[in-house]
């Protein structure tokens, strides 16, 4: 599981940062890649990675601003000519008004895709689907507009098959071994009866990933944030611009990291810059944060961190 920022910034497009779209790269897992908002000139970004828009399966659309938004029809046309098929449909999430805007603007421009969408309009909040190995929950944030932050659970993994522990209990080798990998029981010729679950190591826990959309400091981040492996926060402001965040119903890299700290996050990634923070004064609001929660990085245009199994890896970063 990586995460790449694909655009990191807030409002416009500036020469430094991009406006606003996270890939989760889920290729070793689930062979998927899912965005999150596709600001103005996403797919130009695209093209400057190794990400294949065809493996794009799902779209999560925070609000309908168009610093998280503009880039979509084109990305949706240009997917048609990159290897998307008519028997893959493309998921896209979003709050009431995502169906008409993406139609709409495929209609007007003419536009005719190779594929199908299907459009889940948000509702309601909690469990958004849950499939094998992922489940998403949503809730509303509070921003001028209606809003919604993500939280994507990995369902746990289970412990490896202990092998040894078999052998000495003479369960022969073979397709048992696989039954039993899976829990079951089986019998064996001997007419002995074993279960699976006594020859299985510890779970592995599954990865936790928050991604909110932009949003003033309200009850429900916390609820999205809570253990999480990873939260990504948009930090619009810095900490002497308290003020203008709840004025523009935007976060600071205080609150930010306040959040990740009281929530039990492992790691904090913030985003959503506003283009007045350029060279030492983004340096600066990464180190802010850190001044309250540590493990804070500031989160640049293509940066790429893998999301580490925190159980082993607590406390490190992994960058590529």
């Amino acid at each position: 599981m990586e995460i790449e920022f694909l655009g990191t910034g807030a409002g416009s497009p500036a020469k430094s940062r991009n406006v606003t779209s996270i890939a989760l790269k889920l290729l070793e897992e689930i062979n998927e890649v899912w965005l999150f908002d596709v600001g103005e000139g996403t797919q130009h970004q695209i093209l400057r990675t190794s990400i294949k828009p065809r493996k794009i399966t799902r779209i999560f659309i925070t609000h309908l601003h168009g610093d998280h938004l503009f880039g979509l029809p084109g990305f949706l046309s240009s997917r048609s000519f990159q290897g998307a098929q008519q028997a893959e449909t493309l998921n896209i999430y979003g709050p009431k008004g995502i169906k008409d805007f993406v139609q709409m603007s495929l209609r007007i421009s003419q536009s005719k895709l190779t594929y199908k969408i299907k459009y889940i309009e948000i509702e309601k909040t909690g469990l958004l689907f849950d499939e094998e190995r992922f489940k998403v929950y949503v809730d509303r944030l509070d921003h001028r507009i209606e809003c919604f932050g993500y939280r994507i659970v990995e369902k746990d993994y289970t412990g490896e098959l202990q092998v040894e522990k078999l052998k000495k209990d003479q369960v022969p080798e073979g397709p048992l071994y696989g039954k039993l990998k899976a829990g079951e029981k089986v019998k064996l010729a001997d007419g002995r009866i074993i279960d699976g679950k006594d020859y299985l190591g510890e779970k592995k826990k599954g990865r936790i990933v928050t991604i909110l959309g932009d949003t003033r400091q309200t009850e429900s981040i916390m609820g999205l944030a809570k253990n999480a492996d990873v939260l990504i926060h948009e930090s619009t402001f810095g900490k002497d611009e308290a003020q203008l965040a709840v004025n523009y119903h935007h976060s600071t890299n205080i609150q930010a990291a306040k959040v990740a700290r009281d929530a039990g996050v492992k790691r904090l990634y913030l985003t959503h810059i506003s283009a007045r923070y350029l060279g030492q004064k983004a340096t600066q609001l990464e180190k802010d944060a850190r001044n309250v929660f540590k493990n804070t990085a500031l989160a640049n245009d293509f940066d790429t961190y893998v999301v580490l199994f925190s159980h082993k890896e607590e406390g490190k970063y992994e960058k590529l």
